[in-house]
């Protein structure tokens, strides 16, 4: 029985110190040999890249105990020079461990083609949103006489007109021939004076004119609805798409006495 017991209390202690043993080389392995492979408590701040020539980066990050690596994608922004960063991975200013990959994104050195959006007959403020969205620069606005007012007329690359579909390098100057609104046919102001305010309106819009403002003016002589007055007034040399306001009768109530 009491050597059961001593050989139980050897198979005891021969445990504990396996366990103790164990204990200890976890210990080194997490508290010294680990954080020495993996530089624990060692970082580095990520400087910022932007606008550096890439032949410029790699002395410059291995400076700072970082690696270099250029993603083969590329983007293009036309005020930027070629081969100059464009955006980086990580972000300036991060932590991170020494000896780490930063990874930075070209600006292309050549200008990536792209077709040539359709602007004619458009509107000037949707026409420039346009332009904006497919990494084009709005040029030069010139006005010609025309009765739709702000719209595109002419799209011009470079002096000439330009088709839709046409491939130029992203970041181009578009011109944009616009009208005005007014057009370049002459024509005589009729004389309104007189008619009903619906008459005289379809006469001003079939001219070819803008029907402008009507203000009405109280009367107790002329019927209802009438035009006592206008301008321009008639006669006068016009062009398609001026403005007419006219002056219409408003009966005066009168009070019973």
């Amino acid at each position: 029985m009491s050597e059961l017991k001593n050989g139980l209390k050897k198979v005891g202690i021969h445990l504990l110190m396996i366990l103790g043993i164990f204990f200890v080389l976890l210990t080194v392995f997490f508290k010294v040999y680990l954080p020495s492979y993996t530089n624990h408590g060692e970082s580095v701040t990520v400087p910022d890249l932007e606008g550096y020539h890439y032949k410029e980066l790699e002395a410059y990050l291995k400076a700072r105990d970082l690696r270099l690596e250029i993603t083969p994608d590329s983007g293009f922004v036309s005020d930027m020079k070629p081969l100059h960063v464009l955006k980086q991975n990580p972000k300036p200013g991060t932590k991170v461990k020494q000896n780490r990959k930063i990874y930075v994104t070209l600006n292309a050195q050549n200008a990536p083609l792209i077709n040539m959006p359709n602007l004619v007959n458009t509107p000037l403020k949707n026409a420039q949103e346009i332009l904006a969205n497919h990494g084009l620069i709005r040029g030069e606005i010139v006005y010609v006489p025309d009765i739709g007012i702000n719209v595109v007329l002419e799209q011009k690359y470079r002096g000439r007109n330009i088709r839709e579909g046409f491939e130029i390098p992203k970041g181009s100057q578009i011109d944009l021939v616009v009208g005005d609104g007014l057009g370049n046919q002459i024509l005589e102001m009729p004389n309104l004076i007189g008619m009903d305010d619906v008459e005289a309106e379809f006469l001003i819009l079939g001219s070819g004119l803008r029907m402008g403002n009507i203000n009405y003016v109280p009367t107790d002589s002329v019927p209802k609805g009438t035009v006592v007055r206008q301008l321009p007034p008639a006669g006068l040399d016009m062009k398609t798409g001026e403005q007419v306001d006219i002056w219409v009768s408003e009966l005066e109530e009168t009070i019973a006495f």
